[in-house]
């Protein structure tokens, strides 16, 4: 019995071990795309999502100052934040467009109800 817990936990820490954490690279190139996919949909055209693009920036230029300063863990968690605001600038700038686009189709709806009286 005590053998069995014994390579139970053994098992379980090796599984540990393999379940790290994603490396500053990982985290910093996860955070770029981010930030590219935002601008490539136009999030800085809309001040909601422009101040969230923004504020990825420079989550990402502080990152990279704490890693510079040996913080790792602190950098990893700012590269988090980073790509949590550039997927949020995201997530505004497409809501904006959706938005435009319904308003463009209830124009075309009312202009066809106009025609038809």
């Amino acid at each position: 019995m005590r053998e069995a817990v014994i390579v139970t936990l053994v098992c379980a820490s090796a599984a540990g071990c393999a379940a790290r954490a994603p490396a500053f690279s990982e985290r910093f190139s996860a955070s770029q795309a981010s930030i590219r996919a935002a601008e490539e949909v136009g999030a800085e055209a809309i001040p909601r999502a422009d101040a969230h693009l923004r504020l990825a920036r420079e989550q990402v230029q502080r990152a990279r100052r704490l890693s510079a300063e040996g913080a790792g863990e602190r950098a990893q968690r700012m590269l988090m934040r980073a790509q949590a605001d550039a997927e949020l600038a995201l997530a505004y700038a497409r809501e904006a467009r959706a938005e435009a686009l319904a308003h463009e189709a209830l124009a075309e709806v009312e202009a066809i109800q106009h025609r038809l009286r």
